[in-house]
């Protein structure tokens, strides 16, 4: 499947266009502001469950500088590792349970804060290897990784995400005054901005529309007392990154879940990878995909490989950066250099994440919201362009009754074990699987092409 060349580009700057340093920066430092509360909270979810407090500015410093040279490797794409994209890498929430459980496992035989680290980045590091050893096979694999079940796993990304902008929207998950009318004000604001912004045909706003739509966010949280400067915290000034800071250890009963979470892990990132080269007009189908996805998912790998011995947390890509892909229609993979040079700076620099921190939620909700709708909304395209057959039809109905089911009902799978727990607790994983396992069980009829409903030809869908 190609992208459509009748279709008039709306893409700015395509993906092997060289922006000026100015416009490139610009596009960059917004793909960092949608993507730098994702990187920078799983640190802080496991720091505060396992009692890590005193070597969190150091793991958050990590993290940001980790994911920089991620999304550097990414979109440079040395030695055929990465998809030649923008594809920032960041913390995924998808291995809070199961390094959580990892972290517990020494907690409970009495380990120290540094036993906890060792055996998480160690068991992390083995993972990592899943995902690079997968790579090498992604083309056998598409046989079941199909247009149809990655339509559905990134539309279910994208549906997962927009509960996390409504969160921030109001304020913010626990937040005392969740709801408020001046929070629902101020995210409102922000999601109007964008909108209106991206509509325009000059290039410079659209480029800018998110950094606007934070600036006069924040500017309205400060008039209106949501935005109250707090000083910022002792850090050092400058945080140097060293190999196995907390040693080493392993133990398969904490392997296992982790070595799953990179299989689904490897899932999601062809299905971001997808959405990615559809934004980019690049083909959907084909070795140039192929050769994109093993790229960018051994990119994947060697991302996670890195931030375990740097101690980081297993990175992954990131959706919402397809969201600003499409909203500011800068696609360059340039950019994703100054992306990666912007992030390792904050991770070196960690007074400027600190400043950073201090964006109310709200302002960023409206911002993320929009951008985690694009997302599904990439997800719903790629569905489209698939024949909807009576087998399709039934695949899409269960994994969406499935994943939406689950991530509306979290305490269904509350008295199975652990293992069970970590790896369908998302809507993401347990949506995505059903879709594999169904792809895999359900054969496709002969008569397909009958049952199916005509689509119609013009100049934006093709059927095939």
């Amino acid at each position: 499947m190609q992208p459509d060349a009748s279709r008039p580009s709306e893409l700015i700057y395509g993906l092997d266009d060289r922006p000026q340093p100015l416009p490139a920066l610009l596009a960059a430092l917004q793909h960092v502001l949608a993507s730098f509360v994702g990187i920078i909270t799983p640190p802080l979810v496991i720091g505060s469950a396992l009692g890590l407090s005193t070597h969190l500015p150091y793991l958050i410093s990590m993290a940001l500088m980790v994911s920089g040279v991620g999304t550097f490797i990414q979109a440079r794409r040395p030695w055929g590792i990465g998809a030649g994209m923008i594809c920032l890498q960041g913390t995924s929430f998808a291995f809070l349970g199961a390094v959580l459980s990892a972290g517990f496992l020494v907690k409970q035989r009495g380990g120290s804060p540094e036993d906890i680290l060792a055996m998480i980045f160690g068991v992390c590091f083995f993972g990592a290897l899943v995902q690079i050893v997968l790579s090498r096979f992604i083309g056998r694999l598409r046989r079941v990784i199909t247009p149809l079940v990655t339509g559905i796993v990134i539309t279910l990304i994208g549906i997962s995400l927009i509960k996390v902008g409504i969160t921030d929207l109001g304020g913010g998950f626990n937040a005392a005054d969740f709801g408020a009318p001046g929070n629902l004000g101020l995210g409102l604001l922000v999601l109007l901005t964008i909108i209106l912004l991206n509509r325009s045909n000059t290039p410079w706003v659209r480029l800018s529309a998110i950094i606007i739509g934070l600036a006069l966010g924040s500017l309205a949280a400060w008039f209106s007392g949501k935005l109250v400067p707090q000083p910022l915290p002792d850090l050092p000034l400058i945080s140097l990154p060293l190999p196995f800071r907390y040693g080493f250890s392993f133990d398969w009963s904490a392997f296992i879940p982790v070595a799953l979470i990179y299989l689904i892990s490897t899932l999601e990132t062809v299905g971001d990878l997808t959405a990615n080269c559809m934004l980019a007009r690049q083909p959907i189908s084909g070795p140039s995909y192929i050769s994109r996805l093993k790229g960018g998912v051994l990119g994947d790998g060697v991302s996670c490989m890195i931030a375990a011995t740097f101690s980081a947390f297993p990175n992954t890509t990131f959706a919402q950066n397809n969201g600003v892909i499409q909203l500011t229609g800068v696609a360059s993979r340039f950019v994703g250099l100054y992306i990666g040079l912007i992030l390792f700076c904050l991770g070196l620099f960690p007074l400027i994440g600190a400043l950073l921190q201090q964006i109310p939620k709200p302002v960023l909700g409206g911002a993320t919201l929009v951008m985690f709708g694009s997302v599904a909304a990439a997800g719903v395209r790629i569905l489209a362009q698939a024949p909807l057959d009576r087998r399709s039809m039934l695949i899409i109905a269960t994994s969406f009754g499935v994943g939406l089911g689950i991530a509306a009902q979290p305490n269904l799978l509350h008295l199975l074990p652990k293992v069970v727990q970590n790896l369908f607790d998302s809507a993401i994983t347990s949506g995505g699987l059903t879709a594999l396992l169904m792809s895999l069980l359900l054969p496709e009829s002969k008569g397909a092409a009958n049952d199916a409903n005509p689509i119609p030809e013009n100049d934006t869908l093709k059927a095939h």
